[in-house]
């Protein structure tokens, strides 16, 4: 029997990510062997999602995922961020891992860039979600038992008081329109806390809402 080809998850901490990877196991042609995941070196948050790293270590634990953090410096220039990112792709390619899974839904400008950036190195981009219709998307999320709670808030785009709240059928229900219901165009993000990749829940409380840098933020904490 052939091997199967080794991959990595581009881990945000949300849904989309999390379902990519509920996509491509169910599919089982592929071995996910671990995940790829920005954190800040300031906050020791997840980057943009503001995760704290010991929720990011735990829903790997539940994964079965082997952590790939990136340390990236806040704020990052793009070429600390690319050349980080480079080094970690060279040492995937060391240890013959040969594509990358991205929760992409329908940003052909962030796909592109994906592609371009991979191109040559070894590695193959995955998109198991691509342009499925998002509203459709949200709800299978929803059904096939993710939870999740929407950690970062665009202000400019959505109210702020949707920082913290989970995501559910009422939250799609209340979503003003024009707002993509995964979030696509950067409205939210989410932290995944439950669902069919995790082998439990983790227990989580709600903790501050902050503004910063024109975000809305709820500090989702471990709930011990």
């Amino acid at each position: 029997m052939t091997a199967r080809p080794k991959a990595l998850i581009s881990w945000s901490s949300g849904k989309d990510s999390a379902f990519a990877l509920h996509e491509v196991l169910r599919a089982g042609e592929i071995e996910v062997v671990g995940a790829l995941t920005t954190v800040t070196e300031t906050f020791g948050r997840v980057s943009i999602h503001g995760v704290r790293q010991e929720i990011l270590r735990a829903q790997l634990d539940a994964a079965c995922l082997t952590p790939r953090i990136v340390p990236i410096p806040y704020p990052c220039p793009n070429e600390i961020y690319e050349a980080r990112i480079g080094e970690a792709v060279t040492q995937a390619v060391r240890d013959d891992i040969t594509c990358i899974i991205f929760g992409d839904l329908f940003l052909a400008d962030i796909r592109a860039y994906r592609e371009q950036k991979l191109a040559g190195t070894g590695i193959t981009p995955l998109f198991p979600l691509w342009q499925r219709p998002t509203p459709v998307l949200a709800r299978e999320m929803i059904a096939s038992g993710f939870e999740a709670y929407v950690t970062t808030v665009d202000p400019k785009k959505l109210p702020a008081d949707f920082a913290g709240r989970k995501f559910d059928m009422q939250l799609l229900a209340d979503l003003p329109d024009g707002i993509d219901p995964c979030g696509e165009n950067g409205e939210f993000h989410t932290c995944v806390v439950a669902g069919p990749i995790f082998s439990r829940r983790l227990p989580v409380r709600l903790g501050e809402h902050v503004e910063r840098d024109g975000y809305a933020y709820c500090d989702l904490m471990p709930d011990l």
